[in-house]
């Protein structure tokens, strides 16, 4: 049989590498691609050809390929196989070598053509609704009062009138106990992280503990700064901090007030294990509050950095309650961080001082807020419009980590995972399966779920987007 299935196709010659079969898989597919070996409309060998030719499994084969099509790189359609997308290389190639921190890159319009119908992967906002009038109204109030030495090279560690801005709001909304001094804007999040990864490591510290669902672009960027990250269990508790000291870490990243991509808060006597843990070694907690803002059905969770300010350090960004274009964030330092820190990411300040300047405004004037609740009616309508869909359509399928956030874990039935996540990219569907992401050293129980993103999609393609979906889950 294995030599019959060698006859058949086409051929294609790929080295996969990497941590895992389906990753260095995924990622040499991708690779041809972006390089202009594999054109567009070029169609692929079937999955069980290519399995047959690299010698692996069948299942491996296809997740990779229904990974490619949801991320954009790759089209199936009955009848017609599996084919590059069109305008694949010249959208992609450039464009995705910029932009490697994050699975969707900047709008363009041949990227827009090769991106599924509808993308319901987690981590960005309704960039239709960003409030483009409100925020050139805050941009016009800004540039006007900005006094000339604003538009020189500024402080390293962003315009004061910024800092300043975020400390009242954190302090007002987080529970963050913030002292402008001590508050550094970042291009972004993984442009923090990479900061604090190189200062960590400059202190002798050489293992990070992480949760065993994340994201692997942020264990990425603490491994390229020459760090080990090792997962904690996780369980209906949340993260647990038990086995930190077994680790040897000396800073852990977590997402306590709304686990991602599980959706659950981090339980109150494990907070306060992970204070105390930090209190006892000397640890470092790096607390990533990426939606903080968003809550629908319980009170909002403050800031774990309120426990504790000399040991957290307090991440938050714009990307989810604004947009991620605009390349803010920021963090809540540490007396004994804040110069390391500071020192670290140059002697100049990388944020255009112009969007720091309006971001300010918008915060003091109280667009901001209004903004975020305005957005939090949007998407709680759309989380329970999925909750009413799965009732009706997928009874067997259960939504959890709802109260807040932008996005929703689907439990499955056991097994169904990989075939759901093949099914929606038939659909048209941008959808990704929980071990997604799993760390690869991860021991707890793996689960059969999906991760749907219910921010991205524009209110009038949220009904499509549902009907979609409903039609890959069993």
């Amino acid at each position: 049989m294995a030599e019959h299935w060698a006859t058949l196709g086409v051929d294609l010659h790929l080295e996969p590498t990497g941590p895992g079969l389906r990753r260095g898989l995924t990622d040499a597919l991708r690779e041809a691609v972006r390089t202009g070996r594999l054109a567009p409309g070029t169609r692929l060998p079937s999955s069980r050809t290519l399995a047959a030719d690299l010698g692996i499994a069948r299942n491996t084969v296809a997740d990779a390929y229904a990974d490619l099509v949801a991320e954009g790189w790759l089209t199936a359609r009955q009848g017609s196989g599996t084919r590059v997308a069109m305008g694949a290389p010249s959208a992609l190639s450039g464009q995705r070598s910029r932009t490697a921190a994050s699975p969707t890159g900047p709008d363009s319009r041949p990227r827009d053509r090769s991106r599924p119908h509808y993308d319901l992967r987690p981590g960005t906002p309704d960039l239709a609704s960003f409030p483009r009038a409100e925020w050139l109204k805050a941009a016009r109030r800004a540039l006007a009062a900005a006094p000339n030495d604003a538009l020189g090279y500024g402080d390293p560690r962003g315009r004061p009138e910024l800092r300043t801005a975020l400390a009242g709001y954190l302090s007002r909304a987080r529970g963050v106990r913030a002292d402008p001094q001590r508050l550094l804007i970042c291009g972004g999040f993984a442009h923090a992280l990479t900061i604090l990864g190189a200062v960590l490591r400059a202190r002798g510290v050489h293992t990070v503990a992480v949760e065993s669902y994340g994201l692997d672009r942020h264990r990425d960027v603490l491994t390229a700064s020459g760090l080990r990250t090792v997962p904690l269990p996780f369980d209906e508790r949340g993260t647990d901090p038990g086995p930190l000291t077994d680790t040897g870490a000396g800073a852990v990243l977590l997402t306590p007030a709304h686990q991602f991509p599980m959706g659950e808060p981090l339980h109150p006597d494990r907070r306060a294990a992970v204070v105390d843990w930090a209190r006892r070694t000397g640890g470092l907690v790096l607390e990533d509050d990426y939606d903080g803002e968003f809550r629908y059905d319980r009170q909002p969770v403050g800031a774990l950095q309120g426990l504790d300010p000399d040991r957290v350090v307090y991440l938050g960004t714009a990307s989810k309650s604004l947009a991620p274009g605009l390349r803010l964030a920021w963090a809540v330092l540490p007396p004994g961080l804040a110069d390391d820190l500071t020192a670290a990411r140059g002697g100049l300040d990388t944020c255009g001082v112009l969007d720091q300047l309006t971001l300010a405004e918008f915060l003091t004037s109280g667009a901001y807020d209004r903004h975020v609740r305005s957005s939090r009616l949007r998407y709680r309508r759309r989380r329970d419009a999925l909750v009413a869909a799965l009732a009706e359509r997928a009874p067997e399928v259960r939504a959890t980590g709802i109260a807040a956030g932008l996005h929703a874990v689907l439990r499955l039935p056991p097994g169904t995972e990989r075939s759901v996540v093949r099914s929606a990219a038939w659909q048209g569907l941008g959808l990704y399966g929980l071990s997604f992401f799993r760390h690869p050293d991860a021991v707890t129980e793996r689960l059969d779920a999906v991760v749907v993103g219910y921010g991205t999609p524009p209110d009038h393609a949220w009904t499509g987007a549902l009907d979609a979906l409903c039609r890959a889950l069993p």
